[in-house]
């Protein structure tokens, strides 16, 4: 087992002060080089897959803080090595099949193995994450995700784009409101996923604090580009801007 340095995490514009903070739990499909020698043991078609990291989020989330001249932070590691986006006991941690895939390298994987892990990745991405929230006491989490378009033996997911909140709507309700005033968005109000599950990152470091704070999903065939990327950050941003308007009116 190799013990190459790695970075677990990205920070982006750390030194702004805007009370805005842009998060991406699943920016990367990265394998680090002391799990499986930075391989879980599925073809390269597979680590291009949603399975592996969110198609597109690490993306939108660099052009987002950038065009509210806000900090952002972004996993290093892919979703499949630890869930960054999981709490500490949840069973999906560190998944051994993923929408039917079987993934090799985690298969055997035991409780040791799932501590050095946490240990390694997971702990110091959520340490830099928590430092960069307190920064001020009225900081704004914005988490961006995006989701597949259909998953195996489902059916087409419509929404362009889906809010997900559950236990503080102050800012969620009028991004909502904004968001379907658009025109041209087919909007989810906690879809394609239903709010948020107990320890992850959003209840971790925005609903147990108290902070307002949106998960935004996109459809990732909406965000493949750069260019793409680059248009849905510089269009949410100024969306986020009327939304913290009406919270606060």
């Amino acid at each position: 087992m190799t013990s190459e340095p790695f970075d677990p995490f990205h920070l982006h514009g750390a030194d702004r002060t805007s009370r805005w903070l842009i998060t991406c739990d699943h920016a990367s499909n990265v394998v680090p080089p002391s799990v499986g020698n930075g391989s879980l043991g599925l073809p390269d078609a597979d680590m291009q897959r949603h399975i592996a990291y969110d198609v597109g989020a690490a993306g939108v989330t660099r052009a987002l803080a950038d065009a509210l001249d806000a900090p952002a932070v972004l996993s290093n590691f892919s979703r499949m090595v630890i869930d960054p986006n999981r709490g500490l006991n949840d069973p999906t941690l560190l998944m051994k099949l993923y929408d039917g895939t079987v993934i090799p390298t985690n298969r055997d994987a035991d409780i040791v193995e799932k501590a050095r892990r946490v240990d390694a990745f997971y702990s110091p991405y959520h340490t830099a994450y928590a430092k960069l929230a307190a920064r001020q006491d009225d900081t704004i989490i914005i988490a961006i995700h995006s989701f597949t378009p259909k998953l195996k033996g489902r059916s087409p997911r419509p929404w362009h784009i889906g809010i997900l909140h559950e236990g503080d709507d102050r800012l969620s309700d009028p991004l909502l409101d904004i968001l379907g005033e658009q025109g041209d968005l087919c909007v989810g109000d906690n879809e394609p996923y239903a709010g948020h599950l107990p320890g992850d990152s959003v209840d971790r470091h925005a609903l147990q604090t108290g902070r307002a704070n949106a998960l935004i999903e996109i459809r990732s065939d909406l965000i493949e580009t750069e260019d793409q990327q680059v248009a849905w950050g510089k269009r949410l941003a100024p969306i986020l801007m009327q939304s913290l308007a009406r919270m606060e009116a």
